[in-house]
């Protein structure tokens, strides 16, 4: 049975989608199937492993407001293994459009459920910001990885993604737990980089990921390409820190099952 993991963090320019797209490519790369998710208006998880949004007849906003089968949606990309759900600026006004519905913050578990028996992971891109669609994206989730970049006020906003977290754990998804906090865009000649990622690891001590993603050219230009970084630059240290995060990620699965 897949796991789904989301990830979210409110704040904006995290690594968060980055994170996303070579996490799931370094998981596929490495045997497993994966679906990643599309599920953020800008469509920047789709547009960066290569999906031509414009011409799509169904994507995550068809499913979830006109319940078009996930199954219609889905696309393989370049990379074995990996497929993705993409999305639409219409995603938008989903928010209001589900508004009304029954259920409204279950309609993205209704959605994957069907689809966990068939991939190993299941990783869901949210917006950055704590509405409708990214409290469906945890209430789906049985885990949440929280990108943390090594810049001043990173820290801030987190305190309300845990609280919203611990909301959704008390009322909508007892069983959601943190798969742990990544620290992105790291750069150790920086001292400020440094003091973040001792302040996140005295934080939250077990929950940070040894996995640390560095700051890489390569990575931000992989995008503009349609690639993930694994295809663009198989060499390139950003390959490599996903490579590490997907193995360690495997590992720890591998134990708790």
């Amino acid at each position: 049975m897949g796991k789904i993991i989301s990830l979210a963090n409110q704040k904006g320019g995290v690594g968060k989608t980055t994170t996303a797209i070579n996490l799931a490519a370094s998981l596929a790369s490495l045997g497993k199937k994966v679906l990643l998710i599309d599920a953020d208006p800008q469509a920047n998880a789709s547009s960066g492993l290569g999906i031509d949004i414009r011409s799509l007849e169904f994507t995550i906003y068809e499913c979830l407001i006109d319940n078009v089968p996930s199954i219609q949606a889905i696309h393989p990309t370049e990379v074995d293994n990996l497929f993705i759900l993409p999305s639409h600026i219409d995603l938008v006004g989903a928010e209001i459009e589900m508004l009304n519905m029954e259920n409204r913050e279950r309609v993205m578990q209704n959605l994957l459920e069907p689809l966990k028996p068939l991939y190993d992971y299941l990783l869901i891109d949210c917006s950055p910001s704590l509405g409708l669609i990214t409290v469906n994206a945890l209430t789906a989730a049985d885990s949440v990885i929280i990108p943390v970049q090594c810049e001043y006020f990173a820290l801030e906003g987190i305190s309300k993604l845990l609280n919203t977290i611990k909301i959704i754990k008390s009322k909508l998804n007892p069983s959601l737990e943190i798969e742990g906090f990544l620290l992105t865009m790291y750069d150790n000649r920086l001292r400020l980089a440094n003091q973040v990622y001792a302040e996140v690891k005295k934080h939250f001590e077990g929950m940070v990921f040894e996995s640390v993603i560095t700051r890489n050219v390569r990575l931000s230009e992989a995008p503009s390409h349609g690639k993930p970084v694994l295809l663009y630059d198989s060499e390139s240290k950003g390959s490599t820190n996903y490579m590490d995060l997907a193995n360690e990620l495997i590992a720890k699965h591998e134990n708790i099952d």
